[in-house]
């Protein structure tokens, strides 16, 4: 059979990521003409993709219906379709779906949202996330059938699923009189419960038999425990916001615990659970303690992660380090204003969220009392930023006293700065304190 490089634009024969080369086999003849895909199964493994997604993919580009039979691992395209062309498809899916746009690696995994019909895409081997290019009509048919969904419960078009079981219901209630009779259907039908009448058609095509030995059946059956166990994954955005938080909380405290904290692999998990603004209360109970400041540096980038350009998840911050002081008030509550002071250097916390932080007291995550000391020993901060806002402001000003004077009747440099008279230095009290906030 041999194998081919994943990304066949690359030439190298030691390339590692390969997979087995398409092959096609015609059935029927007529109208009843069709294409199966002999060894899509093993394709779709070496790409890490459900069966189901390049034979859709066929099916839209062709304009062809399409038909899965998952118990003998049957994924068929109607009509006679070459195995070179389905290849030539096979590279647009690969490169849609399957190649990292940064790293150009197929080591990439499709994350569903089905309650914001988002499809984002992972890279293992960089590191990339974001949002799937690709605006390909399978787009749709990959929300309504998710990476880790039971392949069996997918139905050979979008809605196919939901008939055969209403059918199957019907024909239950009804007895065979209730059963529908509608030609799409009983090709389904037929595909699915009696696969060896398809045999009877082949005039002369040989038969491709199914591996059924003892390590193709077992790596079958964990395909079908890793879908139920997506499936389960995917029932979490339906819980309460309490229940999502819990579990981004066990999520980061594994992560913690083991050592392994992945900025990129947590970002994906709080948008899967919708509580990215929210994580960061999280974060700060299970990263923060009396070493802070230490702390900081070391998870810089991940609080970057969650609160760049997000001002609702650092007030979130600003919560959760206010209960970390009041957890360690001791050693904590007299250096409020230099911890709050290294936040806003790293670029976690903004200027206005923290003055807008300081303009009033709540009791929200800890006591009234608690609240007011923590304001109490950050006037000094406060006050420095807002001098230096108001210094930046009148700064803006000055430039206005420059004046120009153009002399056109010059043709060499006719742009003359006016000398200013020298400013005389404001006379300093040396009873006033002045503040210096890195000595804190």
């Amino acid at each position: 059979m041999g194998s081919v490089n994943v990304n066949r634009n690359v030439s190298d024969a030691f390339y590692r990521y390969k997979m087995p080369r398409l092959m096609a086999k015609v059935e029927g003849k007529g109208n009843g003409i069709k294409t199966v895909i002999v060894n899509m199964a093993e394709v779709a493994k070496a790409i890490g993709r459900p069966a189901t997604y390049p034979t859709k993919f066929f099916g839209c580009e062709l304009g062809a219906q399409t038909q899965f039979d998952f118990k003998h691992d049957r994924f068929i395209v109607n009509g006679a379709h070459d195995a070179g062309k389905l290849q030539d498809l096979l590279d647009c899916f690969i490169r849609k779906y399957v190649l990292c746009p940064e790293c150009d690696n197929p080591e990439t995994e499709l994350m569903i949202s089905t309650r914001k019909g988002t499809i984002h895409q992972g890279c293992k081997a960089c590191g990339y996330y974001g949002s799937l290019e690709s605006n390909h009509k399978l787009n749709a048919y990959i929300l309504k059938n998710p990476p880790n969904l039971n392949p069996a419960a997918q139905g050979s078009s979008l809605t196919e699923g939901k008939r055969n079981r209403r059918s199957k219901k019907q024909g239950g209630e009804n007895g065979e009189g209730g059963r529908s009779s509608s030609p799409e259907e009983n090709n389904s039908e037929l595909i699915v419960q009696a696969p060896e009448k398809l045999a009877e058609d082949n005039d002369g095509y040989d038969n491709w038999a199914v591996d059924v030995s003892e390590e193709a059946v077992r790596a079958r059956m964990q395909d079908l425990t890793d879908g139920a166990k997506g499936l389960t994954i995917d029932e979490d955005t339906d819980k309460t916001e309490k229940e999502r938080m819990d579990i981004f909380y066990n999520k980061v405290q594994k992560a913690r615990d083991s050592g392994s904290i992945i900025a990129r692999e947590l970002v994906a998990e709080a948008d899967r659970l919708d509580v990215k603004s929210k994580a960061t209360l999280v974060l700060a109970e299970l990263l923060f303690d009396e070493k802070i400041h230490l702390q900081l540096k070391k998870h810089r980038v991940l609080f970057l992660h969650f609160c760049h350009e997000d001002q609702k998840a650092q007030r979130y911050l600003l919560g959760g380090i206010e209960q970390v002081i009041g957890l360690h008030k001791g050693s904590l509550l007299p250096k409020v204003s230099a911890i709050l002071k290294l936040f806003y250097d790293a670029d976690i916390l903004e200027e206005a969220v923290l003055l807008d932080w300081a303009s009033k007291i709540s009791k929200k995550y800890v006591s009234k009392e608690l609240s007011q000391e923590i304001h109490n020993n950050a006037n000094q901060f406060i006050t420095w930023l807002r001098e230096a806002e108001e210094e930046e402001e009148s700064g803006d000003d000055s430039d206005d006293d420059v004046e120009i004077e153009y002399n056109d009747r010059v043709h060499t440099s006719t742009l003359k700065a006016q000398p200013t008279p020298p400013v005389a230095k404001p006379s300093v009290d040396d009873n006033e304190d002045d503040v210096d906030i890195d000595a804190i």
